[in-house]
């Protein structure tokens, strides 16, 4: 099975050429508002992409998805995409497993304390998750310092074949360790206020084989 992992688009999503596969993820970050309009257009462009599977999660930025009810979230995907928050699918006998949680900061989408009240959401990835989708990194892998120990200590517990994830802006790349490939598949650069605030895309999208 090959898989595509592409993260923090931001609203850029238009931008990116992706060739033809099985499984697209995106690890979060759609919108860089959180607005139901950019969630929308972000749909229908994931909709029309070349993949047998489409998944996703949210991001920190991604406020539609924590502040709507749950019924009007799911009247809004279109068939053919499917949403994880904290929870599992099973594609051809592989599982995934999917989280938006990031640690706190800011009071931003999905932020959770660090300490015990974020080691309760890593608690719940199931032991035999093959493929682990997380908004935010684990400490210590193409993280920018930003990595949450918690998760990284649960990551190596499961050990899933693959761990995605985006956030870290500036340092997307593909590392491994403890026999798990890590995946920061974060499209965009690092914003320099002092420079520009427009983020530009720089990054491309992985592609894996399970």
């Amino acid at each position: 099975m090959d898989i595509t992992f592409i993260s923090d688009t931001h609203g850029l999503h238009d931008s990116l050429k992706l060739q033809r596969g099985t499984v697209l993820i995106h690890a979060g970050d759609i919108t860089e508002y959180g607005t139901e309009e950019e969630v929308k257009d972000f749909l229908k462009w994931f909709s029309n992409q070349p993949f047998t599977y489409k998944v996703f999660i949210a991001g920190n930025h991604d406020l539609f998805f924590q502040d709507c009810l749950v019924l009007k979230r799911d009247k809004l995907i279109p068939g053919g995409i499917i949403y994880l928050q904290n929870s599992f699918l099973e594609i051809e006998n592989r599982k995934f497993w999917g989280s938006p949680v990031t640690p706190y900061f800011l009071g931003m989408a999905f932020n959770v304390r660090a300490g015990m009240d974020i080691k309760k959401v890593w608690d719940k990835i199931p032991g035999d998750t093959d493929v682990l989708i997380t908004h935010g990194p684990p400490k210590g892998v193409l993280d920018n310092g930003i990595g949450c120990e918690e998760l990284w200590k649960r990551v190596n517990i499961v050990k899933p074949s693959i761990h995605c994830f985006g956030h870290a802006h500036g340092f997307s790349g593909v590392d491994e360790k403890n026999g798990i490939r890590f995946v920061n598949a974060a499209m965009v650069d690092g914003l320099d206020l002092l420079k520009s605030d427009v983020y530009k895309v720089v990054g491309k999208a992985v592609r894996l084989v399970i």
